[in-house]
């Protein structure tokens, strides 16, 4: 957290802002969260085949997301930081979901199948994050900074080649790696790269947005995309908790498990941010309430995200800047972040405009999202003293992490536990890490010898 500065207020936590001043910092905060919330779900349904329940998906995450900002800005019955901590669909647990999602599939279920397994898995899911709302002080020996940013890193680097594929079409596009779809999607890239260098912090924010709208012209300009195509019904997306049914399986759940014991560790150190730019206390009892309490919201809104029929929530790390940018630190504009965001996923016309990004517009936007969080975990690396020790538990716990990303065949002959808990990068990584770091010792003489 050294890297956070304090910044100059014109809004404290508690202070109430004008209706126009809060409004436009809760678009603001919309701009840089958008794309992080709807990503997920896009290509979720795009590699699991469920095209036709990506549009009131998309709706579901975005009234899931405003839900879990409102409850974590304005703490009902105790529950959430009291804070602006924005919520949205976890890049954390894409692969866990993907795997589960192609068990049901590979086993002949279709989209209710798929769907009814994969949401009852992040609705029982969300109570390991409930639960460790309350003794996360407790584990911190466990989940370590170290154990941290080798999975951070390992999920950035496992997603790159679901960016790269959309790049290049879309898996099982008969015009795949073509010259055209390449050079949209590096367009895209570009695009984003020039926005994130300009002077203005507010075009640096909205830069991944910027992308995408320009990827979009760029579509329609050389007829990747037409008028048409962006029509919409004016169907509204009606919530239907646990529309696709209940269906468990223990041996996938535990990877799953596993990632939010992750995320919890993620909110604690994206609440700790938002808690300096805030100008609230980072030590003692009044500091660990508030961890307690927002990842308890976390867990809460995952739980109301799966009866939703959506997938997992997080506190998302980027708004942190954008309340340092406005110096709007007020919880009262989660409130009409939250009012925002739900009143955009009632229109599940939204998510069919979404649903028909080209593919290399959408992989040009997420190849750079994927890459910052693979960075984001190098960064954490880096801030440790690297002893030999240390970098011998990154070089095995990523070695086979992203090794059986890579090579998912190679646990072929395996047990049916051993294969689910392990074909997930981060799982085997994280799981990997925190072993190794009980196995080798602190102190080695060879380290000693080394000097």
């Amino acid at each position: 957290m050294e890297s956070v500065k304090q910044s100059e207020l014109v809004y404290e936590l508690e202070d109430k802002p004008p209706f126009f001043e809060s409004l436009l910092a809760a678009i603001q905060h919309l701009l840089a969260s958008f794309v992080g919330i709807i990503t997920p779900t896009l290509i979720i349904g795009s590699i699991l085949g469920l095209e036709t329940e990506i549009p009131y998906l998309i709706s579901m995450s975005l009234i899931a997301s405003g839900i879990g900002t409102f409850i974590q800005a304005s703490q009902p019955f105790g529950i959430g930081a009291g804070m602006l901590c924005v919520q949205g669909t976890s890049f954390t647990f894409l692969g866990a979901i993907l795997s589960a999602g192609f068990l049901a599939k590979n086993a002949g279920g279709g989209p209710n199948e798929i769907l009814g397994l994969i949401i009852t898995l992040c609705f029982f899911g969300s109570f390991i994050q409930i639960g460790l709302s309350q003794i996360l002080p407790r584990i911190k020996h466990v989940i370590t900074p170290l154990v941290t940013g080798i999975i951070i890193t390992s999920i950035g680097t496992s997603l790159i080649k679901v960016g790269m594929t959309d790049i290049a079409g879309g898996m099982g596009a008969e015009n795949f790696g073509s010259r055209d779809n390449l050079i949209l999607g590096l367009f895209v890239v570009a695009i984003i790269i020039v926005m994130n260098n300009v002077n203005n912090d507010w075009i640096r924010l909205s830069s991944i947005v910027i992308g995408l709208v320009a990827g979009i012209l760029a579509a329609l300009l050389i007829s990747k995309l037409s008028i048409q195509d962006l029509t919409t019904s004016a169907t509204i997306a009606v919530p239907q908790p646990l529309k696709y049914g209940f269906n468990f399986e223990l041996l996938v759940f535990i990877p799953l498990a596993f990632l939010f014991v992750i995320s919890s560790v993620e909110t604690t150190g994206d609440i700790t941010a938002n808690c300096i730019i805030s100008r609230q206390p980072i030590k003692g009892s009044s500091y660990i309430q508030r961890i307690k309490k927002g990842i308890l919201g976390d867990g809460v809104s995952s739980l109301i995200a799966a009866l939703l029929n959506s997938f997992p929530n997080t506190t998302f790390s980027q708004n942190t800047g954008v309340i340092q940018l406005t110096g709007i630190a007020s919880r009262h504009v989660g409130v009409y972040l939250a009012v925002i965001l739900v009143f955009l996923g009632l229109f599940q016309g939204l998510g069919e405009i979404l649903q028909k990004i080209p593919k290399p517009v959408l992989g040009g936007a997420t190849l750079v999202m994927f890459g910052t969080v693979a960075a984001a975990g190098i960064k954490i690396l880096a801030s440790l003293d690297l002893d030999r020790r240390k970098i011998m538990i990154i070089a095995v716990s990523l070695g086979l992490g992203l090794g059986v990303n890579m090579v998912p065949d190679a646990l072929t002959q395996m047990p049916e536990l051993i294969k689910n808990i392990f074909n997930s990068a981060p799982a085997t990584a994280g799981l990997t890490a925190i072993i190794l770091s009980f196995a080798l010792p602190e102190r080695c003489s060879l380290d000693r010898l080394c000097k």
